[in-house]
């Protein structure tokens, strides 16, 4: 019985840990913009992810990690390549995002439809030699 509640405490831990990530995201995008760093503001939140990237750990209804643009404009293809590069350019955030069970990286602007997602597993130099 015991080790049902250690589950328990290992599951709000991982939950706190994914809200915290999410958190600092949000608070250092905000701060790159209001000093002048990033041209836009970008906002963090949890989604439900693409059923076909999802793996071993990812979250029930809970794998897309969304950032969306609030440029004020539609943006490009190529812009929100770019937006997503920031993450997916840092293995050690990857593997991070993939241990806490997100299994998506969505880009999306605030107007349009437009938006990207990628498979965070094929980012991650999962199998192969950590630099």
């Amino acid at each position: 019985m015991w080790y049902k509640i250690i589950e328990i405490a290992d599951w709000f831990g991982e939950l706190a840990e994914r809200y915290r990530l999410i958190k600092n995201f949000n608070r250092a995008a905000k701060h790159s913009f209001i000093t002048g760093v990033a041209p836009t503001l970008l906002e963090a939140k949890i989604t439900r992810g693409e059923s076909a990237y999802r793996h071993a750990f990812s979250k029930w209804m809970g794998g897309g990690f969304r950032i969306k643009a609030l440029s004020g404009r539609t943006l490009e293809r190529l812009e929100l390549i770019e937006i997503g590069r920031v993450i997916l350019d840092n293995e050690e955030l990857i593997r991070r995002m993939i241990s806490l069970g997100w299994d998506t990286l969505e880009v999306h602007s605030n107007r349009g439809f437009l938006g990207l997602k990628w498979k965070l597993q094929d980012h991650a130099n999962i199998g192969g030699f950590i630099d």
